[in-house]
């Protein structure tokens, strides 16, 4: 959420913001409301004030024995237009309200122009990709062929885009998910939480998915929403609380179940494993000073980085541009692994400083040393990886001729020591 007072005072760089981000400009109507809003308080506070001095002169003149009818009246016919006014005031009220929160975030000035993913900006490559001497296949055929990756149950047992796991696969996962935790927590300094999966309306309200998005959620008949990613759980921690500066920075880690209906992407990665409405993910959430959150960004992006790097996965890190950041981000790095059944990177995580955006909306804040007032923390958020697409690249990049899968030396020892993953395993 967008502080109201910088729009005020910055109307023209809200617009250029929205522009940059290919949305119209906003300014005006955000203006008008919050003038219309204005006008009417400071005419409800004259209206309270004169109904205090009448109900003084009633107060005056009955003690003195005399009738204040007439005046009384006024007091009745006060009450009336106060009370419509005051629903004009919630309805004006929850018209700006809407309007601040539809707003994205404004993008950093470093961040480049550009309408979608082909105006990105590639910083830095890790790792080359493997030659193959036969032609790889794609995850899902390798896992079917392994019999350890069943999409056909998932199917009858809940639809499309789920999977079963079994054996060998089902293991790996669970040994990804252990060993990304046991390195952001013993090497990274993130401390790892265990945290709900299904939260309330003011937990997606706080880090931005509602109520934009959603159609993008599950919500059940009891009034809880599945989360997205863990991300709302973490950054919630800090929720209408005012944070010990000493406790800055706060890096936490969970490793949850997620949930995304996948609205928006109809006929997108209908196969396989890349984009399923059930998935798990390792996240990370920094909580920090304002002054910090630029450093933070470039220290979680790398901690991502490292994941990557100790399975031997080659990847390249993206800025992405205005157009393609997600709406509660002002800077995003996206690392995007290399797939060989694909022939090309696709996306395993994304890396994003939200500035003060999510803190507003939460009212998450921290005092200063030395100063009387609060100030709102930064957030950040990156996925530190997502397990199910790690899996992905870990079966396309390791596989052999013979269609089995090599075991990356950093997963061995969560794996019993299980070197190979074949049909005999």
């Amino acid at each position: 959420m967008l502080d109201l007072k910088w729009i005020r005072e910055n109307p023209d760089d809200l617009d250029r913001g929205l522009l940059r981000r290919g949305k119209g400009a906003l300014s005006s109507d955000i203006l008008e409301a919050d003038r219309q809003l204005r006008s009417l308080m400071t005419s409800l506070q004259a209206l309270q004030a004169r109904r205090n001095e009448v109900s003084r002169e009633i107060g005056i003149i009955r003690k003195a024995g005399s009738d204040a009818a007439v005046l009384s009246d006024e007091v009745a016919d006060i009450k009336k237009r106060m009370a419509d006014m005051e629903a004009e005031h919630q309805s004006l009220q929850a018209a700006l309200d809407d309007l601040l929160y539809s707003l994205p975030n404004m993008p950093d000035p470093d961040v480049p122009d550009g309408r979608d993913e082909n105006d990105n900006v590639e910083v830095r490559r890790w790792g080359m990709p493997r030659s193959m001497d036969f032609t790889p296949l794609e995850h899902d055929a390798l896992g079917t062929s392994l019999g350890l990756m069943d999409f056909e149950s998932a199917a009858r047992l809940s639809g499309a885009r789920f999977v079963v796991l079994k054996g060998a696969l089902s293991r790996l996962s669970r040994a990804l998910a252990q060993f990304m935790l046991d390195t952001h927590t013993a090497d990274h300094g993130y401390t790892e939480l265990n945290t709900p999966v299904m939260v309330l309306d003011n937990a997606l309200y706080g880090t931005g998915q509602l109520p934009k998005f959603a159609e993008d959620l599950f919500r059940t008949e009891q009034g809880h929403w599945l989360i997205p990613t863990a991300e709302v759980t973490l950054t919630n921690m800090v929720a209408d609380q005012i944070v010990d500066p000493a406790s800055l920075p706060r890096r936490m880690t969970a490793h949850t179940l997620c949930f995304r209906s996948e609205a928006g992407a109809a006929g997108k990665d209908t196969r396989g494993m890349i984009r399923q409405h059930q998935f798990e993910k390792v996240e990370m959430v920094s909580i920090t000073r304002p002054e910090d959150s630029a450093d933070e960004l470039e220290r979680m992006t790398v901690c991502a980085e490292k994941i990557l790097q100790r399975l031997g996965l080659p990847y390249r890190v993206v800025l992405l541009c205005a157009g393609d950041m997600g709406a509660a981000a002002r800077k995003t790095y996206d690392l995007e692994v290399w797939l060989p059944g694909q022939g090309r990177y696709r996306e395993i995580s994304s890396c994003s400083n939200v500035g003060d955006f999510q803190a507003r909306r939460m009212k998450a804040r921290y005092k200063p040393s030395g100063d009387k007032g609060t100030e709102f923390l930064h957030t950040l958020n990156g996925s530190g990886l997502a397990v199910g697409r790690t899996l992905v690249a870990v079966l396309e990049n390791y596989q052999q001729v013979d269609g089995s899968v090599i075991v990356p030396e950093a997963l061995r020892p969560y794996m019993g020591g299980l070197e190979v993953i074949s049909t005999h395993a």
